[in-house]
């Protein structure tokens, strides 16, 4: 049986598991490092706290960081009659489908949007908020290009403002649903990590949350290597697997960004690898598929499929030999940084090809990132996850954290 025909049956009943609310952690700890940490590795299982991550972590090891920097996604509109219209930002589309490109724009940017009380939204109806930077009151109006494709035009004027400014003054945090909650004051700071740099999430790269200024400087001290990579975590992370069949779920894409420095890095790296969170996991690991990709045609563009890695099982090249494709290209259109999509989607029966180890929080039951763990920890997710449960551990993106190991 190949390996794609064999993840046709993986089923969405093998990854439930009861989450109590009890158990969802509403709200982050008042210190960031003080969260627990439980350790999996083929030995078992131990409990720690996450300021022992440095100890825990071997000297000659690199750890990959998502420098993705969440902005607040939700706008909120008021029509003459009171009704509220509420804005999510899902992808660019306007004046391009980059991201950081788009957040330094000064005039108009047209967005793919989730939109709250569509029905009341009349055609060629303009929206308009008032929103005050550094003083000055700038008019922000919005309107509906495309009904059907939820596509809406944001126009503004005044002395050069980007559009992250406008963003950052008027938008709320978008906070992930299952919290059930509004957000508040102390979640805009919070619901980042300490080395967010690239403004264009949705939603935080949740495992990062855990580490402080004091965690990272004893990663440094100890000499432990640092790279930084963007994903631009997108609202499909939290869009939960409805069909049976594992393989038909419609795989959200997500934009990544990452250096030259970084892939040069990265592939010179001989000992661990440890992703800080499943979204670095997937860039990494979409990094090797693109590679793999170059080497049979080298003006393909940086989009992996979500089934992608399934069907090539033959004759693969190894890491560097991947990573060094990729430099090429880079190198050959004097490119500093290359961006590209992935919807790559690692479920159980995936041949990791980067990543030796995990740090990430505990996830939602039959979710894909449950899939994930699954994949990584061969198949041993449900006892850490009972472990964890028995242990009064804190899940979802407030929760408490793990690290797993390949070996």
């Amino acid at each position: 049986m190949t390996l794609l025909k064999s993840i046709q049956n993986i089923r969405l009943t093998d990854y439930e598991y009861t989450l109590p609310e009890e158990k969802i952690a509403k709200f982050p700890l008042e210190i960031r490092d003080e969260s627990k940490l439980l350790q999996y590795n083929k030995q078992g299982i131990t409990h720690h706290g996450f300021k022992d991550l440095p100890q825990i972590l071997p000297e000659d090891c690199m750890m990959v960081f998502n420098n993705t920097k969440v902005i607040p996604a939700r706008l909120i509109f008021q029509r003459a009659t009171g009704a509220k219209i509420e804005i999510f930002l899902l992808k660019p589309i306007y004046p391009s489908a980059v991201i950081n490109e788009v957040m330094i724009n000064t005039q108009s940017v047209t967005w793919e949007c989730m939109i709250g009380n569509l029905k009341k939204w009349k055609a060629q109806e303009q929206l308009r908020g008032i929103v005050e930077i550094h003083g000055e009151q700038v008019e922000l109006t919005a309107k509906l290009t495309d009904r059907d494709k939820r596509w809406v035009q944001l126009e503004w004027k005044g002395n050069l403002i980007p559009f992250v400014s406008l963003v950052e003054a008027s938008g709320e945090v978008p906070l992930p649903p299952y919290l059930n909650r509004k957000a508040t004051p102390d979640d805009k700071p919070r619901y980042q990590t300490v080395y967010s740099k690239k403004e264009g999430a949705v939603a935080a790269p949740t495992a990062g949350l855990h580490f402080t200024e004091n965690v990272l400087e004893q990663l440094r001290r100890k000499g432990i290597k640092e790279e930084y990579l963007t994903l631009h975590v997108s609202a499909g992370t939290f869009q939960p697997i409805k069909s049976e069949m594992i393989t038909e779920h419609n795989m959200h894409s997500e934009q990544v960004v990452v250096s030259l420095e970084s892939i040069v890095n990265i592939a010179k790296q001989k000992q661990k690898i440890v992703a800080v969170g499943t979204t670095s996991m997937r860039t990494l690991e979409s990094l090797y598929w693109y590679g793999v990709k170059l080497l049979k045609d080298t003006s393909c563009e940086f989009l992996i499929e979500k089934l992608f890695p399934y069907g090539e099982t033959k004759d693969l090249p190894t890491k560097q030999e991947s990573f060094e494709a990729i430099l090429k290209y880079m190198q050959k259109y004097n490119l500093r940084e290359i961006t590209g999509s992935t919807e790559i989607f690692i479920m159980p029966g995936y041949d990791f090809k980067v990543c030796d180890g995990l740090v990430t929080n505990f996830h939602q039951p039959s979710s894909t990132l449950v899939l994930l763990i699954a994949a990584f920890t061969e198949g041993n997710w449900r006892k850490i996850y009972d472990e964890a449960l028995s242990q009064d551990y804190r899940f979802l993106s407030y929760g408490d954290s793990n690290i797993y190991w390949r070996d």
